[in-house]
Parts: structure tokens; sequence; C-alpha cells
């Protein structure tokens, strides 16, 4: 063989079925590779064992070997091929754009998360250096906007999925959400729902199913990409957050599931909001919102709007944010015991909604209204919404100091303290840095110097 290959482990499930679509046989593609090097001026003596050791372990072979690839298939084919397509992205740096594409097509789209999925680990570092950019958002959003749902589709590809595989899908996604709400985004069963993604996920998306067994598997897939894309964002991780959470948007939009795409988007917007960008923030949830009436249940629909609510507390917009926090409590108060009512959004409730409306007026500087919403959000058990305790007390700190009132916002404060020390989330922590930085008119009294120290040294600087 002319050149060495980087070793991956994993089946190289594209590549095998481009394959099988041109009617190759690894020898006589192998034997094409090698006429199209030459061509180039590249000579090459691979066989079919080194054919099979990219399906079989996902090996890549070096240099420009992979574009020879491709462009044999292409020629099978009789259209371009990718270097993404077959599976062989540039081990060098990677796609910069991988995980940002919202395909038009449905095929194309199962594909492009299957790849990012299968890659992103392994180009975690490029896309890293690339950051957050809200524009990244636009297209995205856009195409969801203008056409939510994609009709049903079937597939003949791997194995066939069945009912078991949904199951475990949707369970990997309900306990990453328990765990991500008790300790954080950081959390080691994070890591291994990115890998159910990864390992489980993939292959099924381009496996063997019917159009109604494939629609559920779009819509847990889009789950599954959206609680990984929360936890990245928990973490300070918004690059790789933006590319899951666009994955999941597409995803459904193949299902046809306009509710999971309200959710989504909604989620979307409140990385956007985090990120400093509340205007557009405000947008995306407004669209989610309006797009979701007639198809979404009450507790989505309420989501969406608080997602609104918080963007217009922080542009200052009291009116709008006021009235959003209104339309809220309007949705929880109209779901009815029996009506569909999703379980993943159980956690969206009165006290919820009490919890961030506490914050919204913190960002208006009204500390009047946010000890009121503070209190009405006291039954939320902190055993169990730990993190979003902890930022409560964090924010009601700042409340208090907002009111100039030290000593209740050092008290609660220091339970912030205590609850978020466990928790592990640079989100949370950045609120509690917060509070350090409204101290700064007291901060030669002992008390307060104590909890600055302790602050500082108990948990990590905010990302």
């Amino acid at each position: 063989m002319a050149s060495k290959q980087d070793r991956q482990g994993d089946p190289n499930e594209d590549l095998a079925r481009l394959i099988k679509q041109a009617g190759a046989s690894h020898k006589s593609l192998a034997v094409q590779v090698n006429r199209i090097g030459a061509a180039a001026g590249v000579p090459l003596r691979y066989e079919h064992t080194s054919v099979a050791r990219w399906v079989n372990l996902g090996m890549v072979p070096r240099g420009r070997v992979p574009e020879f690839v491709a462009s044999a298939l292409g020629e099978r084919l009789g259209r371009a091929v990718s270097l993404d397509e077959i599976g062989m992205y540039s081990r060098s740096g990677g796609n910069p754009d991988m995980g940002l594409d919202f395909a038009r097509d449905p095929v194309d789209a199962i594909r492009v998360a299957a790849t990012y999925w299968r890659t992103v680990d392994r180009t975690r570092r490029q896309l890293m250096s690339n950051g957050f950019a809200i524009a990244a958002f636009a297209t995205p959003v856009t195409r969801w906007l203008t056409k939510p749902a994609d009709a049903p589709i079937a597939h003949q590809g791997g194995r066939r999925v069945g009912r078991s595989d949904l199951d475990e899908l949707w369970n990997a996604a309900d306990d990453a959400r328990l765990w991500d709400s008790r300790f954080g985004g950081g959390n080691w069963k994070a890591s291994s729902v990115t890998e159910c993604l990864r390992l489980s996920a993939a292959p099924l998306l381009t496996g063997t199913y019917t159009e109604t067994i494939g629609r559920e598997l779009f819509a847990a897939t889009a789950e599954l990409s959206r609680v990984v894309a929360w936890s990245a964002v928990d973490t300070g991780r918004h690059d790789i957050a933006q590319r899951h959470f666009i994955q999941a948007l597409r995803l459904a939009r193949a299902a046809g599931n306009v509710e999971s795409g309200c959710y989504v988007l909604a989620t979307m917007a409140l990385q956007a909001f985090l990120r400093g960008h509340p205007q557009e923030a405000a947008d995306m949830a407004e669209g989610a919102y309006e797009r979701g009436r007639g198809h979404a249940a009450p507790r989505v629909l309420a989501f969406a709007k608080l997602a609104e609510a918080r963007a217009h507390g922080r542009t200052g917009n009291t009116q709008a944010a006021k009235a959003a926090l209104g339309r809220t409590q309007e949705l929880l108060d109209s779901i009815r015991p029996g009506s569909h009512d999703p379980e993943q959004l159980a956690y969206m409730t009165h006290a919820r909604l009490a919890t961030d409306a506490t914050e919204v007026h913190r960002d208006l500087t009204d500390p009047k209204a946010a000890f009121a919403w503070n209190e009405l959000a006291e039954p939320m058990p902190a055993d169990r919404f730990t993190r979003a305790t902890g930022i409560r007390m964090a924010v009601l700190a700042t409340s208090h100091l907002q009111a100039r009132e030290l000593e209740p916002g050092l008290t609660a404060a220091n339970t912030s303290l205590t609850i978020l020390s466990n928790v592990h989330s640079t989100r949370a922590h950045s609120y509690l840095h917060d509070v350090t930085r409204a101290l700064a008119p007291w901060k030669t009294r002992p008390e307060v110097a104590d909890l600055i120290q302790r602050t500082r040294t108990e948990l990590p600087a905010a990302a």
C-alpha cells in the first residue's frame, strides 16, 4: 500500500452504502482508485483488503487518496461525491462547517446528521476554534419556519430499526435530562449520551425502517441531540452546542414533528440569549411560538413564551417581557389532565415560570417584583432541580444587592454557593461570579471578602 492510514475503529457505513449503490466490488474500487491516482501523478497499490479496512474499520487513507475514492465513486454514480459523503472528512483540520448544514432534502439531512455525530469528537478542537456565530442560525431558522415538517420517508440500509431501539434513545434522553438538572451539563452522564448519538443513533439513521418508525426515530434523535446541545451550553461549549441544535432542528423537521421543532428552536433561542444576542433570541422564540400554535402542546408553547420573556427582560423591554410572562402563565393554566402533554417538558411548571420570572425582573432592575416571583418559585424541589435552585438563589442575591440589602444578599449568595459547588455547570457558576461583581461596593467588609474568595476558589471562572 502506498500511503499510511488513520485508524478510527468504527465501520464507515456511508462508504459501504455508496459502494453498494455504485455496484462496485472492493477489488474494482481499489483498481479504479489506483488508476485515478496514477493519472494525478500519485502512484498507488491498493488492493481489495485496503478497501475492506476503509469500510469495516473506518480507516481513512492519508494524502489525496480520499479525493480519489470520492472521484471513483462519482464516476460510477454519475454525480459529484464529497468527502463528507463517504465519511472521509479531512483528518488535518476537519470540515469547519460540519454540523452547521440544514439540508433541504431529508435524505441529505439524515446523512449530514449521522456523519456529524460519528465525527464530532474527532474534530472537536477544530470546531471549538471557530466559536459560536449567531449568523449560523439564520438559514436553519428560516428554513424551519418556512417548512417545519417533511413528508415521511422510509429507508433501506443497515439493520432493521425496531421499537426497542427507539425506547433506548428515548430512555437515554430522559436519563440525561434528569442528570443535567441535578448535576449540571458537565456530569459523566453527558458524555455517555454523546456516545449514544455516535454509537446508537447514527447507525440507526442509516439502517432499515418504515415511514412510521422513521418519523419516531428522527423525533427521538432530535430530542437526544437537543439534550446534548443543552449540556454543551451549560459547560460553555457553545460551538458544539450550536451544531447539535441545528441537527436537532433538522431532524425534527424530518420527523414531521412541529412540536419537537418548536421545542428545539425555543431552546436555541436561549443559547442566543446567553451568548449576548437577546434581540435575535426574542425573534427566534416568538417564531417558535407562532409556528407551534395549533401543533404544539400548551406546555411547549409556554416554554417558547418563557424564552421570549427572558430575552425581552435582557433588552430592558418591560412591557414585552411581562406580556410574554403573562401568556406563559395562561398556557400553563390551560393544561388539563389527560390532554396531550409531552413528558420531556414535565419540568415546565408554574414554579419554573416563577424561577425564570425572578431572573427577568432582576434584568429589569425591579427587585420588588423579583422577590415576589421568588416566593412563588419555592415549591421547585432543590434535590431534583439542583442547578435551577442554585441559580435562582444567585439571582435573588443580586436582586437584594440592587435594593442595597447586603445581609439578605449575602445569605442568598452563600446558599447558592453551597448548592452550586457540587454542580458541574459553567453557566450556573457564572451567576455567582455576577454576584461577586455586584458586591464590589462592599468588598472591604470581611464577610463580603470571604464570600468573594470562596467563590473564586470553590468555583471555576466563568467562560
